[in-house]
């Protein structure tokens, strides 16, 4: 009867606690960017405006493949006259509080993606063109892993840029491989 008594008071001792664990760690006083975007409101595209520049530039939904991801950019001319566009996008990771990230942009091809090199393109009401923003999530030694909240959009350096809610996760790579913009794409 005593063995009985012992092993039941193990029994109540051991499962002690239980109820506090299951419940997890409070949540942290200050928002700590994670896989997803975090806190307040859930972000959301942003409104269609027609820049001056005529080029109106769109991200697609992640999409992810063995460790890689990417986002196709879509251009669109919403002016009546022609636009030109030769090179590439203007890209840049913002951090939980749309801060810059330190990130290297690289205009190259990627395994997302096959970088066409720049051309001259020239864009119609209504036309549009595409481009590639791609990354890794490998983890290596060195740096603690980066992730993103937000990408920064341009159609080229010196137009008006948009803030999209795209969550980057780098992992130690910090590098963005961004295509030239083409009428489709070559993966």
């Amino acid at each position: 009867m005593r063995t009985i008594w012992m092993l039941a008071a193990v029994l109540l001792v051991g499962g002690c606690g239980t109820e506090v664990a299951s419940k997890g760690a409070p949540p942290p006083a200050t928002p700590v960017p994670t896989g997803k975007a975090t806190g307040g409101p859930i972000p959301t595209p942003p409104p269609k405006v027609c820049p001056a520049s005529g080029a109106q530039v769109s991200v697609g939904p992640v999409e992810a493949a063995l460790g890689h991801r990417a986002v196709v950019l879509t251009v669109t001319n919403c002016r009546p006259e022609a636009l030109t566009l030769k090179g590439y996008p203007a890209v840049v990771v913002l951090d939980y509080w749309r801060k810059p990230l330190g990130t290297t942009v690289a205009h190259e091809s990627s395994y997302m993606a096959i970088d066409p090199g720049p051309e001259r393109l020239r864009l119609a009401k209504g036309q549009t063109a595409l481009a590639v923003v791609a990354w890794s999530n490998t983890v290596a030694a060195g740096p603690d892993p980066v992730t993103g909240q937000f990408l920064k959009v341009a159609a080229s350096n010196g137009d008006a840029q948009a803030v999209w809610p795209v969550v980057t996760d780098l992992g130690t790579t910090g590098k963005l491989e961004v295509t030239a913009w083409a009428r489709k794409l070559k993966t």
